[in-house]
């Protein structure tokens, strides 16, 4: 067994038997619902529900996935979960502006992500995404623009200072960066490259140099 796996079995921790609550409006900034339908014996289908309660963080307590077989609860994990199933494990990561990763892996096939609840904000998203292709890919396009635009401000003003101690001057020189923005400038692009990656989030596409590094 791979080291990730062992130490996300141990994370794994059996479920309660309870039933999967209807995804509520108001759970929409904070709460995120996929679904998996998996074949089942005797050629019946079973429904995988994947449910991750993000405000958990408000509490500062770890977020935790839980996993629901036909409605019923049968099993949670601290993120970054993998959760065994019929045929392959279920995998779910977060990052700091929403979920990065629920795919399920079959033993013997590649990785498909998993159907997010229509109510939800991964579910609207999607369905945004469906009825409106071209303005779609637009906002796709801008949210890596604003955060190309966020690494690489970034690069440039962690260079400045890099360059001004004095062994790395000595060997190479100092640098000044040839960009230097208002504060008000620095901080909506701040803002603009938070909502690129939250936007992201909502399609579950994750970059740790664009999403991690832009801010």
């Amino acid at each position: 067994m791979a080291w990730k796996q062992w130490a996300a079995s141990k994370r794994l921790k059996p479920g309660d038997g309870r039933e999967l609550q209807r995804f509520r409006w108001w759970q929409l900034p904070l709460r995120s619902v996929f679904w998996l339908r998996l074949p089942g014996a005797g050629g019946h289908a079973r429904v995988h529900a994947i449910d991750v309660r993000h405000w958990a963080r408000l509490g500062n307590s770890r977020v935790r996935a839980h996993l629901f077989l036909d409605g019923r609860h049968v099993a949670e994990s601290k993120l970054p979960a993998v959760f065994p199933v019929d045929g392959g494990v279920i995998e779910v990561a977060m990052s700091n502006y929403g979920i990065k990763r629920c795919h399920y892996r079959p033993l013997g096939g590649q990785p498909r992500q998993l159907t997010p609840d229509p109510a939800s904000a991964e579910g609207r998203r999607a369905r945004f995404g469906a009825r409106h292709p071209g303005l779609s890919q637009a906002i796709g396009i801008g949210s890596v623009l604003l955060l190309v635009i966020g690494v690489g401000l970034n690069l440039l003003q962690l260079a400045e200072p890099v360059f001004r101690i004095p062994p790395v001057a000595q060997r190479v020189g100092t640098f000044e960066s040839p960009i230097h923005l208002p504060i008000w400038l620095n901080l909506a692009l701040g803002c603009g490259a938070v909502l690129a990656s939250m936007e992201r989030a909502l399609r579950l596409r994750y970059s740790s140099l664009l999403d991690a590094a832009g801010h």
